[in-house]
């Protein structure tokens, strides 16, 4: 992966002016979120609170971005070649970090502080101009009644290529989530078009992800039949557009994420230290990420999303949507529901939980139906920040897969990577796997991507905050510097020509009966990390008056399926040691054995074993060049289980294989050390195939099985079968 520069640290001041006796209600609830900040010393006698921070923590190699993954924190999505930002929402979590030896930089030392600032510099934007240059002309951040308001205007105005509806289910505090549709006659029934999915504010503190969906599609209703290039591409597809998928969290980031500052309330005597010194407060949501599942499995009262005002950051509560989708549900990098002592994470209350099952989240769920019945060719799916282009897998390639071979690439992995690469030279982003980032498991484009074949990215928008400045919102779409007028909207454009790129998917078509219904489904299992649950895809068009149709779809086969190149380990190690250890006392007693490879190896494999049944644990390091030593694996699985470390891309040298006593009587252990080559080889592929159904009135009166490829063209003649 290349190398980012590291981002500069904000210095900044900030003061804001509120009116009025109306915040102090609020701040009896807040008041444990305030934080004290001004240009001089506090007042003595001023509290002294711990302020969310957000932090660069060095991580030098991949085997210390996977230890970090595992403290239960709040990674953010930016992270280079040996580093990862972090938002720190109390001081047990900046002590749990220095206490795994972790060394950080500070990079926003008040996130507190900084919002009011951002405030600041978005009221004098909107002061400044009359209108933005984005193409609704909005100078400030949308809240949820806007994206409603705004989406509603749209449809109004544009009543033959722009529709408004619902997704199918309400979020738990009861709001509906709303999608629009762009495209030539979207008032008439579905004749074959490919879709184009744009979703916004999966995690609620992205806001600029759900603004640059909304510019998106006002753009393209405002360009139909004005620009020749976007009515071209209407006329070929239909543009699916979901700005807001959690309404819950995002309600909560945007309006309670709000600040006060008590120094306005001077006049009335009213500030509690007097007026000598500034205090902001704020209910803590301007940095929830998760949705409003309070318990597994069970609704809450419409309106009651605001009792997780107590959850730190507003985090703590709640499911991550993003890593709540079926694709490799349950895997690495998304907690469980119970805390995991050997993973480190803080089970539900983790940021990355990824709730009780694959889609158990009504806001998940309302994505699966519309990617299900739909041929979904293309999506994206926005987040914020750092400035990336992110597509499959979420694991890295030596992974080994619930099939026990190693993940691999995706099958697509060349069109992905080239395609990436076309939209970042739009927006400047860097264009890479998803793994590059971190391991993710259950999200968005791992699931519609092996479930449909259709291609699907993350977007993560902007280099330095999750919710920055206006002014930067309009730069990520219309582009600055040297992408000045390309920017997302140009990358959303190129996504928007692949949709209908015909040489990309599969093409059905014929004669049929004029108003028949066709129906394309295909039933299978999707894996999850340790089973699988039944899955199915199954989308429609109604035949036209002329009696002929044309139907753009992705492949019949799912990637899952396709052959795919994966690297294997060798059957036997080219070097290794066993290693036999005597006693030692039980209740957390370690030993240390060194092993020296003398050269780099694609994994290096330690395996604990002992006579009892009861419980090792082992730890794993490497000695830098300092003699230090830093932590490359762990094994601390439950009593009974034996204990396995694997070190992908081990590099020559020494290393320190702790074994750590948990609770067992063993007289004895052995270590078994390998060291293992791997070749690249391919894995056995399958060829499905789709049912394609004639219907009639309801009924079925003819369907056969289907295979098709990409690029590839299918004709049927089913006008004598389906009268």
């Amino acid at each position: 992966m290349t190398r980012r520069p590291r981002p500069v640290p904000h210095r900044h001041r900030a003061r804001r002016r509120v009116a009025g006796l109306a915040t102090l209600a609020a701040l009896a609830v807040t008041a444990p979120m305030a934080a004290t900040v001004g240009s001089s010393a506090a007042t003595p006698g001023a509290p002294s609170v711990f302020a969310p921070q957000l932090v660069t923590v060095d991580t030098p190699d991949r085997a210390d971005r996977t230890r970090l993954q595992k403290l239960g924190l709040d990674l953010t999505e930016h992270a280079g070649h040996d580093y990862v930002e972090v938002v720190l929402h109390t001081a047990a979590e900046r002590a749990a970090l220095r206490a795994a030896g972790f060394t950080y930089d500070v990079r926003i030392e008040n996130l507190v502080e900084r919002g009011v600032e951002i405030a600041e510099i978005n009221e004098a934007y909107a002061a400044s101009v009359d209108v933005s240059p984005l193409p609704s002309g909005r100078d400030s951040y949308r809240v949820l009644a806007d994206y409603v308001a705004d989406m509603t205007a749209l449809a109004a105005d544009f009543p033959g290529h722009v529709r408004m509806f619902d997704l199918a289910n309400p979020t738990l505090d009861g709001n509906t989530v709303h999608a629009i549709e762009i495209g030539a006659d979207v008032d008439k029934p579905a004749s074959g078009k490919p879709t184009f999915l744009l979703m916004g504010l999966h995690h609620a503190r992205e806001w600029p992800s759900g603004e640059l969906a909304m510019e998106f599609a006002t753009d393209l209703a405002q360009s139909f039949g004005k620009d020749k290039q976007i009515t071209r591409m209407l006329k070929k597809a239909r543009v699916l557009v979901v700005p807001v998928v959690n309404p819950d969290g995002f309600d909560l980031s945007r309006t309670d994420g709000e600040y006060v500052d008590l120094r306005a309330l001077n006049d009335t005597g009213a500030d509690p230290l007097g007026g000598s010194t500034t205090i902001l407060a704020t209910p803590g949501q301007a940095y929830k990420r998760k949705n409003c599942r309070v318990v597994d499995g069970q609704d809450i009262p419409d309106g009651s999303c605001r009792a997780t005002l107590a959850s730190p950051g507003g985090f703590g509560l709640g499911v991550d949507l993003n890593r709540n989708y079926g694709g490799f549900w349950g895997g690495p990098g998304a907690a469980g529901t119970f805390p995991n002592p050997a993973e480190v994470d803080t089970g539900f209350l983790d940021p990355t939980y990824r709730g009780a099952s694959a889609f158990s989240e009504p806001e998940t769920q309302n994505i699966q139906t519309l990617v299900r019945e739909r041929q979904v060719t293309m999506m994206i799916s926005n987040h914020t920040f750092s400035n990336l282009i992110l597509r499959p897998n979420g694991v890295a390639p030596t992974t080994i897969g619930p099939d026990g071979n190693p993940v691999g690439n995706a099958p697509d992995e060349k069109g992905l990577k080239a395609l990436g690469a076309k939209m970042a030279a739009q927006n400047g982003y860097l264009n890479q796997n998803s793994w590059q980032l971190y391991d993710t498991t259950g999200t968005t484009e791992d699931w519609s991507y092996n479930a449909t074949g259709g291609f699907g990215y993350t977007f993560e928008i902007g280099p330095d905050e999750f919710h920055p400045p206006f002014p930067h919102v309009v730069d990520e779409y219309l582009g600055a510097g040297e992408h000045e007028g390309r920017g997302n909207r140009a990358a959303y454009l190129l996504a928007l020509q692949h949709t209908i790129d015909t040489s990309q998917h599969g093409v059905i078509k014929g004669k049929a009966p004029k108003g028949a219904t066709l129906r394309l489904r295909k039933d299978f299992e999707s894996p999850t990390w340790e089973s699988s649950f039944e899955d199915f895809l199954d989308s429609t068009i109604t035949v036209g008056k002329k009696g002929r149709f044309s139907w753009v779809v992705n492949p019949s086969t799912r990637p899952l399926l396709q052959s795919r190149p994966i690297e294997k380990l060798d059957d036997e190690p080219f070097a290794g040691e066993t290693i036999e250890g005597g006693a030692t006392e039980p209740v957390v007693g370690t030993v240390d054995h060194e092993y020296v490879a003398t050269e780099d190896s694609d994994v290096l494999r330690i395996n604990l074993d002992w006579s009892t049944p009861d419980d090792f644990d082992l730890e794993v390091y490497r000695k830098d060049a300092s003699g230090e030593l830093v932590e490359v694996g762990t094994s601390g699985n439950a009593p009974g289980e034996k204990e396995e470390v694997q070190v992908f891309d081990a590099a020559k040298g020494t290393y320190v294989l702790r074994v750590v006593n948990y609770a067992s009587v063993s007289p004895s252990y052995t270590l078994e050390v390998g060291q293992y080559a791997s070749r690249s080889t391919f894995t056995d592929g399958a060829r499905e195939k789709y049912t394609l159904s004639c219907e009639v009135g309801g009924k079925t009166l003819a369907s056969k099985k289907v295979f098709i490829d990409r690029g590839q063209v299918k004709r049927f003649n089913l006008k004598r079968a389906c009268r």
